[in-house]
């Protein structure tokens, strides 16, 4: 069952509660520590893009920048930094963005969509991912109406990967963005984030993944953005934030990964949550934790004063290994 990670206060009363569940296991796959049920099954949703982004890259040929490479496993703001990247991934493949498929969004970002007249697909959040596995299909020779099937061959060369890496046969569905996603439990999440640190050795794609999103955090989010202010605050860490409040962290030197989920899919929660996880398993410097207070126990306004917290509230359980 779902315990309670996250209590919201205002003016000394508490009004809401976030209940949820957390997993944290090693490169082997033992679990080391959690909050709740760790077998919670949830889908990866975007969690999944840095292993989706592994499998573009190693079809793309030539030398591929940071930032195209990072934006490829984002689900980023709509800011202009990340409509370029995504519109120079596509030229890469001799690509135009109406051959996109993602939903039409407008960007996340506030002050990116005033500036903006409309939705389009390359504002949403997933147009990076998209236009990546649309550029790995062109070099390939896939084809690139069906990439969104589970049939195309990009998602056929995923899920070998994820099997390996996870330990577990995932639940297929159906993602937001029309492309597959994965179902697992909460502890296979954890394993496979801990084991990408291991697979990278022998990856080269995984690792040039790894080492892009660390070098530029700021394409895989964007302005207040959870995994863009953990990895600024800890370059050891890579982090995705996942819909319905997924979020999952590896720890490359300590080759541990970190799956936590919300369970009512409420994203406030989800970020004081992990970095709270982080901190009790020891991976925030004292740097790190003073940069991360505003993401860690957010403020509440009333009106322009503060007037509550949104706090983490919960202890990890460490296991036996």
């Amino acid at each position: 069952m779902p315990v309670p990670l996250v209590e919201v206060e205002r003016s000394g009363v508490v009004e809401s509660v976030h209940l949820g569940d957390i997993a944290v296991c090693d490169a082997s796959g033992a679990l080391i520590g959690s909050v709740g049920d760790p077998d919670r099954v949830a889908f990866a949703r975007s969690c999944m893009k840095p292993l989706q982004g592994a499998v573009s890259l190693a079809s793309i040929e030539g030398p591929v920048s940071d930032r195209d490479v990072a934006v490829m496993c984002s689900s980023h703001n709509g800011e202009p930094v990340h409509v370029r990247a995504v519109r120079s991934l596509l030229k890469r493949g001799g690509l135009d963005e109406e051959i996109l498929r993602n939903p039409a969004g407008r960007p996340i970002d506030a002050e990116a969509a005033a500036r903006v007249k409309g939705s389009a697909r390359i504002y949403q959040d997933c147009s990076g991912n998209h236009a990546g596995i649309l550029v790995a299909s062109a070099y390939a020779g896939w084809p690139l109406d069906s990439y969104r099937t589970r049939s195309h061959p990009h998602h056929r060369q995923l899920l070998p990967l994820i099997r390996r890496l996870a330990a577990a046969d995932p639940v297929i569905g159906v993602d937001g963005c029309g492309i597959p996603v994965h179902g697992m439990p909460l502890r296979a999440h954890a394993t496979m984030y801990a084991r990408m640190a291991v697979a990278a050795d022998d990856h080269p794609a995984l690792l040039r993944v790894l080492d892009a999103m660390q070098a530029e955090p700021y394409m895989v989010g964007g302005r207040e953005r959870d995994d863009t202010a953990v990895m600024q605050a800890v370059p050891d860490l890579v982090m995705k934030e996942g819909a319905e409040a997924l979020h999952c962290v590896l720890a490359r030197s300590a080759g541990i990964g970190v799956a936590v989920k919300i369970h009512d899919g409420g994203y406030r929660a989800a970020g004081p949550a992990t970095i709270e996880t982080l901190d009790q398993l020891g991976l925030l410097p004292p740097s790190a934790r003073r940069r991360l207070g505003s993401a860690w126990r957010p403020t509440l306004r009333g009106g322009d004063r503060p007037a509550g917290t949104i706090s983490p509230i919960f202890q990890l359980s460490r296991e036996q290994t």
